[in-house]
């Protein structure tokens, strides 16, 4: 029986007889030989057989095979830095699956529509296949960043009584005769978490039901909080420069191949380097009017202001202390000016916008309480929040970052449709 591998482990395998289960992605002929690409999940593999080396059946089912019908293929390896992965397999034999049926994406140019209402299909595409690759790398650093620094995975629930960001943007549901919202933020239940661990964090997917078109929006996408007692502004915007730091390097390093594939520009991501520009909010209106915008000052930036602003830095900036009015209630406010929020948003550049957001939390029970009814929140849905500010609270503070646009950062994508394997926006629900 012949070793059986994937397409990564080949190259250690030179001269050897293998077989390799897998799809045909593309082939081609030339005369008396035959070339049929294989992909396997793990990468993409040449096929070569010429009509005198294997059996009339192998060589005319090479003719008939259409493309996305599983196979097992056999053959020796054969290092040619030529060929696609630097491996090439000279083709023995070749054992159809199941003969697939023509592929509805085919060469030719297709419309997002199109695209999207096959997204079950589109995934198996070369770019949509390097992009779900640095996904899960990014994923992974995520996790790997905040465990390796003592930080406690904390699984926050998805199903809530009280808003978080807002009440405008809530997917109701029923709850046994309640009513219960999918999650926009798994930060309330941080707090209570990090007064018992110090160090605590969640990840895992929020919703928010803006009626948005934006490339930079989703109604449902995954997002991860870290929360750290005793740690106020300073303290979150050192611990979000250094993580953000950290991924680029690791995805930098690990997902070369994938960054080919996008035709990623990566110089610019070799820039992400300590430290970020930290610059006030009312500093980032006043370059902003010199800049031709006409933003007014109490205003949050839209997408246009973010991309003017970050279009004059070569690596994320981070602006803080924003208008109270124009931020969440929880906020801790500026003691030197009340008016402002300890908060920090960090735009990536290149247009991408604000990809974390951050702040001190309030930590006076008084004061909390007051931001709750100035919201117009119902305050006995607040109490388990409010009782963290009776029982030896302390200052503290997070961030939240959005998965998804750090995907499309650091991927270079013009859309957040392409980031995430089953994308939710508005009006797609399918498949």
């Amino acid at each position: 029986m012949l070793h059986k591998l994937t397409v990564k482990e080949l190259a250690a395998h030179d001269g050897e007889k293998v077989s390799l289960d897998g799809w045909v992605y593309n082939k081609r002929s030339s005369g008396k030989v035959r070339f049929l690409i294989l992909r396997d999940g793990s990468g993409y593999l040449q096929c070569v057989a010429f009509v005198r080396d294997v059996p009339p059946e192998v060589f005319d089912l090479m003719d008939r095979v259409t493309l996305e019908s599983s196979v097992t293929v056999e053959g020796t390896v054969r290092i040619d830095q030529r060929a696609p992965g630097g491996v090439e397999l000279s083709l023995s034999g070749l054992v159809l699956h199941h003969m697939a049926e023509e592929y509805p994406i085919g060469k030719k140019e297709h419309g997002t529509g199109f695209l999207m209402e096959n997204r079950h299909l589109w995934l198996r595409s070369s770019r949509q296949v390097a992009i779900l690759r640095v996904r899960s790398e990014i994923e992974q650093a995520f996790r790997d960043y905040f465990y390796q620094s003592g930080f406690t995975l904390i699984d926050s629930p998805i199903l809530t009584p009280a808003a978080c960001e807002g009440t405008t943007t809530l997917f109701q549901t029923d709850y046994f005769g309640e009513k219960a919202y999918l999650s926009q933020s798994g930060q309330l239940y941080l707090e209570p978490a990090c007064m018992a661990l110090g160090k605590v964090y969640c990840f895992g997917p929020t919703f928010r039901a803006e009626k948005s078109k934006t490339r930079r929006h989703l109604m449902e996408f995954w997002m991860l909080e870290p929360e750290v007692a005793f740690a106020g502004l300073d303290d979150v915007m050192a611990l979000s420069e250094d993580f953000l730091v950290s991924v680029v390097s690791r995805i930098l390093d690990r997902c070369p191949e994938e960054m080919k594939i996008l035709e990623r520009d990566t110089s610019k991501l070799e820039k992400v380097q300590k430290p970020f520009p930290r610059v006030q909010y009312k500093d980032a209106v006043r370059q902003l009017h010199e800049l031709g915008s006409d933003l007014k000052y109490g205003d949050d930036f839209g997408g246009d202001d973010e991309t003017i602003l970050t279009q004059q830095y070569d690596r994320p900036i981070m602006v803080h202390r924003y208008p109270a009015a124009v931020k969440a209630f929880y906020m801790e406010p500026d003691p030197e000016d009340p008016s402002l929020a300890l908060c920090v948003d960090v735009l990536a550049p290149e247009g991408y916008g604000e990809i974390v957001g951050g702040s001190e939390r309030i930590h006076d029970h008084d004061l909390l309480l007051s931001r709750i009814r100035e919201h117009g929140l119902p305050v006995e849905a607040f109490q388990w929040y409010l009782d963290i500010r009776r029982y030896g609270t302390v200052k503290h503070g997070g961030f939240g970052i959005g998965l998804e646009r750090t995907v499309a950062w650091l991927c270079g994508l013009n859309h957040v449709r392409e980031t995430i394997p089953y994308p939710r926006m508005l009006y797609r629900l399918y498949p």
